[in-house]
């Protein structure tokens, strides 16, 4: 059974006539949408020549890009192959992944005074003496001639070998690469993971096996008669020179201090300030027009200023960090405190008023409990967003782990300890997140019974 319905010329001009909003939009009700994503559209496209996104892209070194990331999950060993009187003389880098004298599989000498440095397998590798380098890819032999002012490549090389003005360089894809140059062969030898991380060469639990640190932990005789070996793998662990952890994780805690104090802080002067901001609670227009401009002034200044400020006052450390929290904070919960206090139910207040109770018993028993648990929620959100914050400032001076992660990045070499500090920060961001929002929960679950 179908129906249907009819109107007549006056009813549809009567209809017309009283709702014209709905059968005669405008423009913008009709293409509005349409309008703001050409708009949009239109505002990327001169974005992209205006900032040259374009070039930008085309000019970029991804190569060098996506050495980084290859950094950040493995790890590098770095000789330099120097020709000196006739030999070939092996240096290192100061990051000591192999202990002196050590045995080396994949760099062995030659009986010619050269030396052997091979990539994978003896398919690829590079046979080295002071005026030849024999380079195999793939199991081909193309030699390159080190002369005395230039390296010359070898005719019709692949592309894996490439002359770079003076000096020729080797690829060998993840396995490494290296530049043969007058006076040197510097090596580029990557392995997967991170190289000595719970031990540096120093250590006598060095380059043991999972099963023998375990062996040595539970049951072994002890490697040092003044403690014990589990004892001895923690001091060698926080005392490891190559990844230095007894100093991150200090920058770490102080980095987790900076951002506690300067909450805290920032909540203990917001708290009784909001009330002076909030209209309903102090009625002068004066001190509620100076508080609520007070808290502008504060908040409109990025924490990353104040920390500059406060770094150049100070010097380098955790105090400027917490101040620089403190002022931010300060303003930023202040303003939502006064703004929570300015739509509390009245009816409470004036129930706490109609006893003849004081304005500071009123506050204290008919305004605070129901501003309490927001004013605790946001709270704990302002410090688990400080925890990343105090990273950024830490950056420019102010101490804890952003300091110490901005020198692992100017070094250029130590991309797999900027990925071991970017990891703990991100642990303790994730637990501190879910920390407070269970406690935010548990509080305005609270609110709701």
């Amino acid at each position: 059974m179908s129906t249907s319905f009819v109107i007549n010329g006056a009813d549809r001009e009567r209809l017309l006539s009283q709702y014209p909003q709905v059968f005669q939009q405008g423009f913008m009700r009709r293409y509005g949408l349409f309008v703001g994503l050409v708009a949009a559209i239109a505002y990327l496209v001169i974005c992209f020549f205006a900032f040259n996104v374009g070039p930008a892209l085309t000019n970029g070194r991804w190569d060098r890009a996506s050495s980084y990331i290859q950094d950040w999950y493995s790890w590098r060993a770095q000789p330099r192959l120097r020709f000196d009187d006739g030999k070939v003389v092996p240096q290192w880098t100061s990051r000591g992944q192999y202990p002196a004298n050590a045995n080396i599989s994949w760099l062995q000498p030659l009986p010619d005074g050269g030396y052997s440095v091979t990539y994978g397998d003896q398919q690829n590798r590079i046979d080295i003496t002071p005026t030849q380098a024999n380079v195999y890819v793939d199991g081909t032999l193309y030699p390159v001639t080190i002369g005395a002012d230039r390296v010359t490549a070898p005719a019709g090389a692949p592309v894996q070998i490439r002359q770079d003005e003076n000096k020729v360089v080797v690829e060998y894809g993840f396995a490494g690469q290296a530049e043969i140059r007058t006076s040197q062969l510097y090596v580029q030898r990557r392995f997967l993971g991170w190289a000595n991380f719970f031990f540096d060469t120093r250590s006598q639990f060095w380059g043991k096996s999972w099963g023998d640190l375990a062996a040595l932990a539970l049951w072994q005789n002890r490697v040092d008669p003044a403690q014990s070996n589990i004892s001895k793998m923690a001091d060698d662990f926080l005392g490891n020179d190559a990844w230095q952890h007894e100093d991150i994780l200090s920058k770490l805690l102080q980095t987790l201090v900076m951002a506690f104090l300067g909450t805290l802080l920032g909540t203990l002067f917001a708290f009784p300030l909001a009330f002076i901001a909030a209209r309903n609670i102090t009625a002068n227009k004066a001190a509620n027009w100076g508080m609520k401009r007070l808290f502008d002034f504060l908040r409109s200044i990025d924490m990353l200023i104040w920390a500059l400020f406060f770094t150049r006052s100070f010097g380098p450390g955790p105090i400027p960090g917490i101040a620089a929290i403190f002022f931010t904070d300060t303003g930023a919960l202040g303003k939502v405190y006064a703004e929570a206090l300015e739509n509390v139910d009245d009816k409470q207040r004036e129930g706490v008023k109609s006893v003849g109770a004081s304005p500071m018993i009123v506050n204290r028993f008919g305004v605070i409990p129901q501003v309490l648990p927001v004013f605790i929620s946001q709270s704990l959100y302002f410090w688990e967003s400080n925890t990343r914050s105090a990273t950024v400032i830490g950056a420019v001076g102010a101490g804890g782990i952003g300091l110490k992660l901005l020198e692992a990045m100017r070094t250029n070499q130590d991309w797999d300890k900027v990925a071991y500090m970017v990891l703990l920060i991100l642990i303790v961001v994730f637990l501190f997140d879910n920390m407070s929002n269970a406690i935010r929960s548990r509080l305005i679950g609270k609110t709701h019974h």
